[in-house]
């Protein structure tokens, strides 16, 4: 008699499982790959069943000889085969839940680059997805130094770039001012912007309060990420990097993290675990970096920007921070948070409604072009053809007319 109710119960709840799993993954088929594994969970579900079918009859005839006998033959059962099928199972679902795959990423472009209408999206098998919210900010959990990052400003470029926050699934576009795409001056000796400049995924720098350390609210982006590594990069990469510190400057009143990183395939990544590492490999970079971004925008006729702290904090500083901008997001697109205009629509997170769009169905439930269309680029002003030079205090050096 108890291997029998203990049969009846698990038959029950072995089905109530299946139908919840089927709710679950039917939610999840929009976003790509949901009904395959459950198909195979099912499949290995129902072998289970059909051995505890079976296995009922066993039962039946086992008990009216011996309680203990049939409960011993419950146990066998369990080790033999339904602990070994729930276990391959339970692998499918992580494999399912932990995989991102980064090898089925490409890019959508439509418009000419130096134009405002320009438009970058991510895409994932062929399908729109969202830079900002749809890449995880770690490849591995149990490594938090390591993290992912999208370049919005390849080295050398000169126009300012950055994902549109506004915008469904938050393409890259050319920043503007004044009504035009929004360029950065070279200043001697660097050729614009000196390394691979863009954001942090699954981040947020939020403007909802005053943050520790800086005392100012976020400027309502992704943290910012500048690499140091050899590679020149494109817009649009996905990247590893390790972080190595972080920079706060104080423009403008803001929280505005400038996090260091180094490419985890660049020669001196095993090498360097803090910023201080860097000095001995490439001698006069990590200084020179962190006064770049003191002085750029003087050029333009903006003042220097001090540095909270004066100088780089350290990796874990930095690692610390870059988890509590990942808390920020995650209250972020769960709407629990005022948004600030944030579009935060995801394809990623089924379970989190009120930002779900499956990406099958994106480019038309969000009006996203279907395919790309890249056109000529436009001209560049000349005035951002040739170098800068400022004097030892940072000021611009002015050439008589």
């Amino acid at each position: 008699m108890v291997g029998e109710v203990w049969v009846s119960a698990h038959l029950q709840r072995a089905m109530a499982s299946l139908r919840g799993d089927r709710h679950r993954h039917e939610a999840r088929d929009d976003a790509g790959g949901g009904i395959l594994a459950w198909d195979v969970a099912v499949a290995i579900r129902l072998m289970v069943l059909c051995r505890f079918a079976s296995f009922q009859g066993v039962l039946t005839a086992s008990r009216s000889k011996t309680g203990p006998i049939a409960d011993k033959m419950v146990s066998r059962f369990l080790a033999q085969a339904l602990l070994p099928a729930l276990a391959v199972a339970g692998t499918i679902q992580r494999r399912d839940n932990d995989t991102f795959d980064y090898d089925a990423l490409s890019l959508r472009t439509v418009g000419g680059r130096n134009t405002l209408d320009w438009r970058v999206w991510l895409e994932k098998d062929g399908h729109p997805i969202s830079f900002w919210h749809d890449v995880p900010l770690y490849p591995d959990e149990d490594n938090k130094q390591v993290v992912n990052f999208v370049v919005e400003i390849p080295r050398w470029e000169d126009a300012k770039i950055e994902i549109r926050r506004q915008e469904p699934l938050n393409p890259i576009f050319h920043d503007e001012r004044n009504g035009a795409p929004r360029f950065v001056e070279s200043v001697w000796p660097h050729k614009t912007y000196p390394f691979l400049y863009g954001s942090i995924p699954q981040t947020w720098e939020s403007p909802n309060f005053q943050h520790d350390f800086t005392g100012e609210k976020g400027d309502n982006d992704p943290i910012d990420l500048f690499d140091i590594g050899l590679d020149i990069g494109y817009v649009g990469q996905v990247k590893q990097v390790k972080l190595l510190g972080g920079l706060a400057p104080n423009d403008g009143g803001e929280t505005d993290w400038k996090m260091l990183a180094i490419d985890v395939n660049d020669p001196i990544a095993p090498l360097v675990d803090n910023y201080l590492d860097v000095e001995k490999y490439r001698p006069g970079t990590i200084q020179a970096f962190r006064d770049w971004f003191t002085y750029y925008k003087v050029a333009r006729g903006g003042h220097v920007i001090p540095i909270i702290g004066e100088t780089y904090q350290n990796a874990t500083f930095a690692t610390a921070v870059v988890e509590k901008g990942h808390k920020y997001w995650r209250d972020l697109i769960s709407g629990a948070v005022d948004s600030n205009s944030i579009n935060y629509n995801q394809t990623s997170r089924p379970d989190i409604k009120g930002s779900y769009v499956g990406s099958c169905s994106a480019t038309l439930q969000l009006g996203i072009p279907s395919k790309s269309e890249e056109k000529p680029a436009a001209a560049k002003p000349t005035q951002y053809e040739h170098w800068h030079y400022l004097d030892e205090d940072f000021a611009l050096i002015e050439v008589p007319v």
